[in-house]
């Protein structure tokens, strides 16, 4: 649905609806898949589902009934702040840091709920098996197998700018509504993304503001709305987010939970590409031209197509670190960049 004054979200495409019996079939789906979908009432039978179906307040006792006694970050906006977890004029993020205990950081929830225009509060990406105790037994992940890393998101009504992930992503709605925007991955140029080292959670966001968009300053996000796709999560239902794809969250209800679960196909020695691509910015970018021209043909040659004439003429078990990569392998080049970037 679309809310007044926003009308870009009406003449979205909506993310595809898929039927699963079980856990079982959602990992039929996910198998080999590169494409967004959303399961209705995936996780409903989860007790945080049932109690936030009930209030904000049981939802929020279930929570404190498994939290550690140890302390929350909680992103704290101010009064009319909007949600809208970004930066401010001077680059800098317009939300402030604390931490506290999860007690009294719901306390804070409670004392401004029902206000017209109350702080922003926002407890991002909390490890669940970290800062709960058998939270994740109690709500039992539906991806399980994949051993994902799982995380809970805590807040009032917010906005999160696009942004995308390495890993496979299912995010679930526990608790509230969540808007979801997605983009594919080769869509990052008509986004318009601000600065890779200073980020409101750590990864490059788009610049434009999906409420008021302007078009005469980001004239080529009309071209990646004609790719956008989106959907509207109640309580219970999930989003499969497939690695790399762009994605706007919105917590639209007064309290929101979502959890999610990221995981990897690829073994978990293998370096990270967005260290690869900070790295080249600092060693190529600012080359002369036609050195950076060089350096684009050897990419070629050895990452990106990486055929049989890279080794052929190299002797068997002498390949180096050209043979595929092991565990040993990576090790060892990780030692030759430290080692390289010390110096």
């Amino acid at each position: 649905m679309a809310d007044a004054g926003t009308p870009i979200f009406s003449k979205l495409t909506h993310i595809a609806d898929r039927e699963v019996a079980d856990f079982g079939g959602l990992a039929e789906l996910i198998e080999g898949t590169r494409e967004p979908f959303v399961v209705r009432g995936l996780v409903a039978d989860w007790p945080l589902v049932r109690a936030g179906l009930e209030s904000a307040a049981k939802a929020r006792e279930h929570l404190l009934a498994h939290a550690r006694a140890m302390p929350f970050t909680v992103a704290i906006g101010p009064s009319g702040h909007g949600g809208r977890m970004f930066y401010a004029d001077d680059m800098q993020m317009n939300f402030r840091e604390g931490t506290g205990k999860l007690a009294d950081i719901f306390g804070g929830f409670e004392r401004y709920e029902g206000e017209d225009k109350p702080p922003t509060a926002y407890v991002p990406s909390v490890d669940m098996n970290r800062y709960f105790n058998g939270l994740t037994e109690a709500n039992p992940s539906p991806v399980a197998q994949h051993k994902p890393r799982e995380s809970i998101w805590i807040g009032t009504p917010t906005r999160i700018a696009a942004h995308n992930d390495f890993p496979d992503n299912l995010a679930c709605c526990a608790v509230g509504r969540r808007r979801f925007i997605l983009f594919p991955p080769e869509q990052f140029e008509n986004l318009y993304l601000g600065p890779i080292d200073n980020t409101p959670a750590g990864r490059a966001v788009s610049m434009v503001d999906f409420h008021q968009p302007d078009f005469a300053a980001h004239p080529r996000f009309e071209a990646a709305l004609e790719t956008a796709l989106t959907t509207e999560l109640e309580p219970g239902d999930a989003v499969f987010i497939p690695s790399m794809w762009w994605h706007h969250v919105e917590g639209l209800a007064p309290f929101n939970v979502l959890v999610n679960y990221w995981w990897r196909e690829t073994p978990k020695w293998l370096g990270q590409p967005q260290d690869a691509l900070n790295h080249a910015i600092l060693a190529i970018r600012d080359l002369p031209p036609e050195d950076r021209a060089i350096w684009k043909r050897m990419f070629d040659h050895y990452v990106f197509e990486h055929g049989p004439n890279v080794t052929e003429h190299i002797p068997e078990g002498k390949r180096g670190v050209l043979d595929p990569l092991t565990p040993e392998a990576a090790s060892r080049i990780r030692s030759f960049l430290l080692r390289a970037l010390n110096q």
